[in-house]
């Protein structure tokens, strides 16, 4: 004879995700001897990456990289388009931050001079719940660990801050990003974690979880089957983890696991394909959240 028996542990698991950014490259224009010796505009401004084109309007003139001293050009080798006629464009593409003069070549010593001012283009941070993952199920009450990756990207890494719905969990300056939501009660909750950078700019990442008040666990139809098969069904909450244990003499306290699962519905059905021992007992038990 086969015999039932239930307890009731506590057990499940979590959820998560994340995200990041960049730019495009574009292209400044600048026309050369427009309107007399000058460059028009004479400061350009840029981000790196970014490509600066000298296009022509009058003949004799140069785009050359350097400053002027003494009245003469001092080049310094990034760049010459040499002294060139119309219709004439240079490009450059400039791939760092800093200031970049130029000038002229024949005309330096009159003014003839401009910059390029490069700018680091200002990235957000990164950040990705890696724990729990996205629609996780937990037993109420609830203390769960949420943990996070993050980086500063184009800036310092300055904190990441953590939430519950809109309930503030704390912040955290450095790693491991991870706090606790303590003593969940039963509801559906979007865990978030905020992070940001010294540049001011901030990512987010959510996932939604869900927290359950437990249904209690009733075993039902036991049932013998061919080939040594013993049968049982039991009660659960959809998403939580359960385990199956059998033991021979209910006083020995010597209980089997036979199954570890996440219950895929509320009525869950459960065969010991290996039911030689008589008597047999089993029992079905919720596990602790992780």
């Amino acid at each position: 004879m086969r015999f039932l028996c239930k307890t009731g542990f506590i057990g499940a698991s979590f959820a998560l995700m994340a995200s990041p950014a960049s730019g495009l490259a574009a292209t400044a224009n600048v026309l050369v001897g427009s309107g007399g010796l000058r460059f028009v505009p004479a400061v350009t401004n840029i981000n790196v990456g970014d490509q600066v084109t000298w296009t022509w309007s009058a003949s004799g003139h140069s785009s050359t990289s350097g400053t002027v001293s003494g009245g003469a050009g001092q080049p310094n080798g990034l760049w010459d388009s040499q002294v060139q006629s119309t219709p004439f464009s240079f490009s450059h593409t400039f791939s760092s931050a800093g200031t970049f003069p130029y000038f002229c070549t024949p005309h330096a010593g009159l003014g003839m001079t401009g910059a390029v001012v490069v700018a680091v283009v200002s990235s957000p941070p990164s950040v990705a719940i890696t724990n729990p993952a996205s629609g996780s199920v937990f037993a109420a009450p609830a203390n769960v660990t949420i943990q996070a990756s993050a980086s500063g990207n184009g800036g310092t890494l300055t904190n990441v801050q953590f939430l519950a719905n809109s309930t503030v969990l704390g912040d955290v300056t450095a790693a491991p990003y991870s706090v606790v939501a303590s003593s969940l009660t039963a509801g559906d909750y979007t865990l978030t974690a905020i992070a940001a950078n010294s540049t001011g700019l901030t990512a987010t990442s959510s996932v939604p979880v869900s927290v359950v008040n437990p249904t209690p666990i009733v075993l039902s139809a036991p049932a013998m089957q061919p080939a040594a098969n013993f049968q049982f069904g039991f009660t659960a909450n959809t998403g939580l983890r359960y385990v199956v244990q059998r033991a021979t003499n209910l006083a020995s306290g010597n209980w089997l696991p036979l199954a570890t699962n996440t219950a895929g519905s509320s009525s869950m059905t459960f065969t010991d394909v290996n039911a030689t021992f008589n008597p047999g007992f089993y029992r079905v038990g919720l596990l602790p959240n992780p």
